[in-house]
């Protein structure tokens, strides 16, 4: 069988905004009623096809790392920021500050190692310079739809922009616990796989001649992919409060 590169994509947002849920609706098709709480990193692993239905198409593996939003693990988590192939920023729908706190994830990102440089202030870099000089990949999801009433669904579609309009990145508004709500086909999930190309890209192609880089292709797999190595968890503690 033929090797199948991959892509990294990290998964971050505040605790509680729904991370794992929507990691696991992304690889899965399916909802993750009872999640458990993320300590360290969670990853799950989704087969794309790049450029489907087109003379391109090719298959990769998406590595979603859903890291956990805990503050308590802030100095420690910058360990799962490399490398960075695309970057997803996960919001909660119903919490304003979740949406605010994007900025920070990114500044977090940016530092790499994960501790905090830019104490009692406000975070003093242009997510558009960042990302437009590192050309990262950048898609902004809000999680939790289904608890908005229509009134609130209409006046954040008419305020949509913010972090996502800066960084000139795409945004998705869903439920996690809706199976349609990514149904091929949809806006959302077009939207979805265009940022997965977008990643995949970035890493393998070049723009000029729209060919494979030789190189990046004999990067070789640190880990083999299969059921053993890629559980739900990986190199992660989760908990469930319910339990």
């Amino acid at each position: 069988m033929a090797k199948i590169d991959k892509v990294r994509v990290i998964v971050v947002g505040d605790s509680g905004v729904g991370k794992t849920c929507l990691t696991h609706l992304i690889a899965h098709n399916e909802a993750l009623t009872r999640p458990g709480w993320t300590v360290g990193c969670s990853v799950e692993v989704k087969l794309h096809e790049y450029k489907e239905g087109t003379p391109m198409q090719n298959t990769f593996f998406i590595e979603l790392w859903d890291v956990g939003g805990s503050l308590s693990h802030k100095n420690t988590r910058g360990v799962f920021y490399y490398p960075t192939n695309g970057i997803i920023l996960v919001h909660d729908l119903t919490n304003r500050k979740s949406h605010e706190n994007l900025r920070e994830w990114l500044a977090e990102i940016l530092n790499k190692d994960g501790k905090d440089s830019m104490k009692g202030g406000d975070i003093e870099f242009d997510p558009e310079n960042f990302f437009g000089s590192t050309q990262i990949p950048i898609l902004v999801i809000g999680t939790k739809l289904d608890l908005l009433d229509e009134k609130q669904k209409s006046k954040y579609i008419q305020k949509a922009g913010g972090i996502a309009e800066q960084c000139g990145a795409e945004e998705i508004c869903l439920n996690s616990l809706n199976t349609r709500s990514l149904a091929a086909g949809t806006t959302d999930a077009v939207k979805l796989a265009r940022f997965f190309d977008k990643v995949i890209e970035k890493k393998y192609y070049s723009k000029e001649t729209g060919a494979l880089y030789g190189d990046k292709r004999k990067i070789a797999s640190t880990i083999p992919y299969n059921s053993a190595v890629y559980p739900n968890t990986f190199a992660s503690v989760t908990t469930n409060p319910n339990m």
